[in-house]
């Protein structure tokens, strides 16, 4: 990905600055600044862009599970922060933002000058590529090399001639670093699906109306009724929730093949919580394989049928237990691996 070009910018040194990267530190300081700059800030709080490096990491590490890698301690600051603080989750990121600009809680303040031993400067590298830490604070206050901006003990000046760039840019800049950090979070987590969607919390999540009223209504509705795999309810039309098997959190997608209708009461408290297959597979798998015949048959052109085509390519001949479990237990482990817990 090519950022905007300037004449009068080395608009190379900006894009080598993810070079040589070992955590997530410089997509995040970048994105802080950005942000930063968006709301009129030239002189900036170090405190605040540590706070913001966590916030912007927040549902990420919180609400998907994925790693950041060993050597990275912005996920551990994120577990510090969230118990010592009492901040949920799903918290929404101005809101922990906030929180951590102006609590007064040591532990937490650790957490977040934590940062600064070699982000601000580092990141400045390709500006100074020679230089060590007192060296680079020390060029930098005279902008030399038109470096991006000056370093300061609590603070950084943004240069004058870089912020109607970052401004005129951010949108297409935002979007490089997460790019960037897509790239290398993939790497760090090759087999977990989706990546990029888990880099930002959506606005609000997709409702299943239409996975319900055009395929699981028929099929229960053909039925009569259907058991829940998990309470042993029986559930009718209009009383059932359309549940995730392998949680959202971790899949990122709303595909029928894990899709069931599940008891109400018990869809809200399994939360994020994994299956085990030695207990619900049979049950889940059973109630796919009818589930897939009954549409098949009483609405062969129903686009939802598409769904399964990922792991099935020829749906009416090979449905079978034992490709859909080769399907699913690699991506119950990898979950597993990542954080998820299971059900108990």
């Amino acid at each position: 990905m090519n950022l905007p070009n300037d004449k009068y910018l080395p608009i190379n040194k900006l894009a080598a600055c993810f070079n040589n990267t070992s955590a997530t530190y410089k997509y995040y300081w970048l994105l802080s600044i950005l942000q930063e700059v968006e709301i009129g800030n030239v002189t900036i709080l170090k405190r605040n862009l540590f706070a913001r490096m966590i916030s912007n990491a927040w549902f990420t590490i919180n609400y998907f599970h994925v790693s950041f890698g060993k050597q990275d301690l912005i996920q551990d600051a994120i577990k510090v922060v969230k118990q010592v603080e009492k901040i949920s989750i799903d918290e929404k990121l101005n809101s922990v933002f906030q929180k951590l600009t102006t609590t007064n809680n040591k532990t937490t303040e650790r957490q977040l000058w934590h940062f600064n031993k070699n982000v601000p400067h580092w990141f400045l590298s390709p500006w100074f590529p020679s230089m060590d830490k007192k060296a680079i604070y020390f060029a930098s206050k005279s902008f030399s090399e038109i470096c991006l901006y000056a370093l300061h003990e609590d603070s950084i000046d943004i240069n004058p001639k870089w912020q109607i760039y970052l401004i005129s840019n951010a949108r297409m800049l935002k979007d490089f670093c997460y790019w960037n950090l897509s790239l290398f979070l993939q790497a760090k987590n090759p087999n977990v699906p989706d990546i990029p969607n888990k880099l930002i919390k959506s606005a609000e999540r997709n409702n299943l109306i239409r996975q319900r009223t055009q395929f699981w209504d028929l099929v229960v509705g053909e039925l009569g009724s259907v058991i829940c795999i998990y309470t042993g309810q029986k559930l009718t039309v209009g009383n059932y929730a359309v549940e995730h098997f392998i949680p959202y959190n971790f899949v990122s997608h709303d595909l029928i093949w894990n899709l069931i209708p599940a008891d109400k009461s018990f869809n809200s408290s399994k939360s994020d919580k994994l299956p085990p297959l030695e207990k619900y597979f049979n049950s889940f798998f059973a109630l796919q394989k009818t589930a897939v015949e009954i549409v098949s048959e009483k609405s062969p052109k129903n686009k939802l049928l598409e769904d399964y085509l990922t792991i099935f390519p020829d749906l009416e001949k090979n449905f079978s237990k034992e490709k859909f479990r080769e399907s699913i237990q690699p991506l119950i482990t990898i979950a597993s691996n990542n954080g998820f817990e299971f059900m108990q």
